[in-house]
């Protein structure tokens, strides 16, 4: 029998310069491991020469399938391409920027073997700016609090699966995909990985602080329903309060030693309550923009090119 075919997806972004590091260094991973393999390198809409870099080095490499999307989705939109394109028993997702070592995918490849359907990565380490890696620590326990289900700390997409995974995960049909998030909704047996992410190969993060607060309110608004019952939570405690005040009052009003009460306090309660309502009005107004969002049924990404032609 053939040995299994392993997929290994990459989402592409502006990394021309770091595409051949990067084939390099997977190919001589699994080599020694004596894994087969199949590199899919997804291109996000790049505006430098990284396609160009894509087909040059599948003409060079004949495990490498190149997908251009037509613009930029994003980077979880890019990934979702690559595992409807993939075609091994077993998947593994991993950037391009090198900061997950590949030299870890077959530990991956071997524990979904032995004792799991997904082995996923664990940071142990970020070789970041201290203010980078404590916006990271704090948006993953932020996530945890807020989440209905279990997802785990400090892990992002580094991972490998079993192909029943893959196209379990790939039955759900979001508009605005949080793949861990979906990943650990899905179950199956799962294992956490530690490593140590190495500091970025070269160039910047295609990650913007906009693109990484997107991310956020993605993983939070996708599995919890809590800003939801903040609301209500909110409302029942003003209610409260605003019943004792009114107590407070008439009590006063009896005693004869009833005030009409002050300036600032009266502008301070308007104030904050008005902000309260409108803050959770956007919040109920997000979840109302990604319900319409699924309701069109819109692709999630249009591949404009490949490697092989006849993948279109």
């Amino acid at each position: 029998m053939a040995a299994p075919l392993h997929s290994i997806i990459v989402p592409v972004y502006c990394s021309q310069d770091i595409l051949e590091r990067l084939v390099e260094r997977v190919s001589a991973a699994m080599d020694k491991a004596q894994l087969r393999f199949e590199l899919v390198l997804v291109d996000d809409g790049s505006q430098d020469g990284s396609f160009v870099e894509i087909k040059r080095l599948s003409n060079l490499h004949s495990f490498i399938r190149g997908f251009r999307l037509s613009r930029n989705f994003g980077h979880q939109a890019a990934v979702t391409i690559g595992l409807r394109k993939s075609k091994g028993a077993f998947v593994a997702i991993i950037d391009d920027d090198l900061q997950d070592p590949p030299e870890t995918l077959p530990k991956f490849f071997e524990a979904v073997y032995a004792e799991a359907d997904v082995a996923y990565g664990v940071r142990l380490k970020r070789k970041e700016g201290i203010v980078k890696r404590f916006l990271f620590r704090a948006f993953y326990r932020t996530l945890s609090w807020f989440s209905d289900i279990h997802i785990p700390l400090d892990t992002g997409d580094f991972c490998a699966m079993s192909r029943p995974v893959v196209n379990a995960m790939l039955e759900l049909e979001e508009a605005n995909p949080f793949l861990r998030g979906i990943r650990a909704w899905a179950g199956f047996r799962q294992v956490g990985i530690e490593y140590e992410r190495d500091a970025r190969f070269q160039g910047e993060s295609g990650y913007t602080f906009r693109k990484y607060i997107q991310l956020a309110m993605t993983g939070i608004l996708s599995f919890s329903y809590l800003p939801l019952r903040l609301a209500t939570y909110t409302g029942i405690a003003a209610a409260i309060f605003a019943l004792g005040f009114a107590g407070y009052v008439i009590i006063n009003l009896f005693l004869g030693n009833f005030e009409v009460p002050g300036y600032a306090s009266l502008i301070f309660l308007v104030s904050f309550l008005g902000a309260m309502q409108l803050i959770f009005m956007g919040v109920m107004g997000t979840y109302l923009a990604r319900l319409y969002d699924v309701s069109k049924r819109w692709p999630i990404a249009f591949v404009a090119e490949t490697t092989k032609q006849e993948e279109l």
